[in-house]
């Protein structure tokens, strides 16, 4: 039989708060475990920004604590660039060639103003400067230039004002392109108001846009080129007899030639004519100033203009501004002040010369 056993009663009732803590602790480590985490991004996300690489390779730059913010926001605002220099000499559509000239006058402003565009450039120069001096054999070492001109495409390039320090002169000089209201050519002019270029009493033409040749030139060119429109009346600078007519066509185009009557017996060649009239022949006779033929762009001609040259009877050639009386014409008063102001701006962009530098 087996023995009876104590009895052990009821079971107990279990208490809810054992559950309850168990809960809650579970509960509040995993509320922990959140916070730490995004604790440990927080300090994480400004490394991870700093080190972030740009498109060039490199990690940006993490935010300055003590940069200023843009208004509402917390985003550090970047410092503007400041604006770039104007160059007031582009602004106004010119270049500068500025230069000490050690050589060549061509090889000086290839130097300064490029290849492209110094050639010309020396050529267009040259026809200011020849006022001043002989070229080249009157531009030395040391001398400078200052040039503003303008490029324009198939053309050779406009210069607006030149400054050459002279040392065989000993002096600075300058000279303005300007053109006066009303006027049908602009032209170049000293800062007096008077015109660059010399002209010739009893001209074979009354006006023209520029002498484009001479014969201290350096080109070794027989005759004076007025460069002018086709058709410009050319009249005889003296009084004198035809003695041939279109000869060497080839190259010279319409011509005439002129016998001076009496006194030296010069001879006048006029050359690149438009035309000239059928009925002057050899023996055809001209007073001083009468029309003898109208200028052109014939024969070995580039552009229109006429080529007058003077030689003597053993064919000797004599240059014309030696053999007329010349003088300058001075701009008339009411254009003074707009070419006051011209010579201003200009003299601004032209700036400082190299001889100060």
């Amino acid at each position: 039989m087996r023995p009876n056993l104590p009895t052990l009663g009821a079971p107990p009732k279990r208490s809810p708060i054992g559950p309850v803590v168990a809960v809650s602790l579970i509960l509040g480590g995993a509320a922990g475990g959140v916070w730490w985490w995004k604790q440990r991004m927080a300090a994480a996300a400004p490394q991870e920004a700093a080190a972030t690489p740009t498109a060039n390779g490199e990690g940006t730059a993490a935010p300055n604590p003590g940069a200023p913010t843009a208004p509402g926001t917390g985003t550090a605002q970047a410092p503007s660039a400041a604006p770039a220099p104007v160059d007031p000499v582009k602004a106004a559509g010119l270049e500068r060639a500025s230069m000490r000239i050690e050589g060549p006058l061509e090889t000086a402003l290839i130097r300064s103003a490029g290849g492209d565009v110094g050639p010309a450039l020396a050529q267009v120069v040259t026809r200011t400067l020849v006022w001043w001096v002989e070229v080249p054999g009157e531009i030395l070492r040391g001398d400078t230039l200052d040039v503003l001109y303008q490029r324009r495409p198939n053309e050779e390039p406009l210069v607006h004002a030149v400054r050459f320090t002279s040392a065989k002169l000993g002096k600075t000089m300058s000279a303005f392109r300007f053109q006066p209201a009303g006027e049908s050519t602009p032209r170049y002019y000293l800062p007096t108001g008077d015109e660059l270029e010399l002209r010739l009493e009893k001209s074979p033409v009354d006006d023209y846009e520029q002498v484009t040749s001479l014969l201290r030139d350096g080109r070794r060119h027989k005759g004076v080129d007025f460069r002018t429109p086709v058709g410009t009346p050319v009249k005889a600078p003296f009084s004198g007899v035809v003695k041939r007519k279109n000869w060497n066509w080839s190259s010279n185009g319409n011509c005439l030639e002129l016998v001076e009557s009496g006194g030296r017996a010069r001879r006048a060649l006029f050359l690149h004519l438009d035309e000239v009239d059928k009925d002057i022949r050899p023996g055809t006779r001209f007073n001083v100033g009468q029309v003898v033929g109208r200028s052109g762009n014939t024969g070995r001609s580039f552009a229109p203009h006429l080529h007058y040259q003077l030689m003597t009877q053993d064919d000797r050639v004599l240059d014309p501004f030696d053999q007329h009386k010349t003088y300058r014409r001075a701009l008339a008063a009411r254009y003074k002040t707009a070419f006051d102001d011209e010579v201003r701006r200009l003299e601004g962009l032209l700036g400082t010369s190299v001889a100060g530098k």
